[in-house]
């Protein structure tokens, strides 16, 4: 499978697959494709259905096998990026929900649940965040930009709320609250701040969609009272 990702701010992803070679993403991801797929719908069993529906996917996956040699093309629902991550026995990915795309190769997925708690209450990542295993590529979403950094091990990066798109597995994520009373009430920044430590691979979004549709809800008109 070869790939090319275009469309600037504005993004998609154009997979070009050999016969007998295959595609998974989310119900509905699919944007155009060449004659000669054949669809099919998996669910995987309840429990992985009810476990992507809590990490903010669809319940329902679609399998695209290219009976011949096609390109196929999946878009992202949002301005942005998409990045194409590699993930190996040896290597975990962890994003934030809503960011599968599409994969290719033996990818599983699976809840990840963090095991600070904190983290997830607090972070502004979310409790539950989306796990991958296996062996090929996974195509995230990303909001905005992409910004990525390799941290070494014991090497931490501050991040404000909701601008984590993706980590490796080896990476560490907590929380800690911001300091001074001043920092708090005027800082702008909030109540707490995510950490995280390396070593691994970070990735780092510039317009989290929480963020953005907060500023766009103050622009719209609202009924008076």
């Amino acid at each position: 499978m070869q790939y090319q990702i275009t469309g600037g701010n504005l993004p998609v992803v154009t997979c070009y697959l050999n016969t007998g070679e295959e595609m998974m993403c989310e119900s509905g991801s699919m944007s155009w494709m060449d004659d000669g797929f054949e669809m099919v719908t998996e669910g995987g069993g309840m429990g992985k259905m009810l476990g992507r529906m809590m990490t903010g996917e669809k319940m329902f996956k679609n399998r695209y096998v290219a009976r011949k040699p096609g390109e196929i093309a999946f878009a992202s629902s949002f301005p942005g990026s998409i990045k194409a991550v590699e993930v190996t026995p040896q290597k975990t990915v962890i994003a934030q929900k809503g960011a599968f795309l599409a994969s290719y190769g033996n990818i599983q997925t699976s809840v990840y649940f963090q095991k600070r708690v904190g983290g997830g209450l607090f972070g502004g990542e979310g409790f539950m965040m989306q796990q991958y295993t296996g062996q090929g590529l996974v195509f995230l979403e990303v909001d905005g930009s992409a910004v990525e950094y390799d941290l070494p091990a014991g090497v931490s990066k501050i991040v404000d709320t909701g601008y984590l798109a993706a980590m490796d597995g080896t990476c560490s994520m907590e929380v800690r609250s911001v300091k001074g009373v001043k920092n708090v009430l005027f800082g702008g920044e909030g109540l707490f701040n995510t950490v995280i430590t390396g070593p691994g691979h970070i990735i780092l979004q510039t317009m989290p969609i929480s963020n953005t549709a907060t500023v766009l809800y103050s622009y719209m008109p609202h009924p008076s009272k």
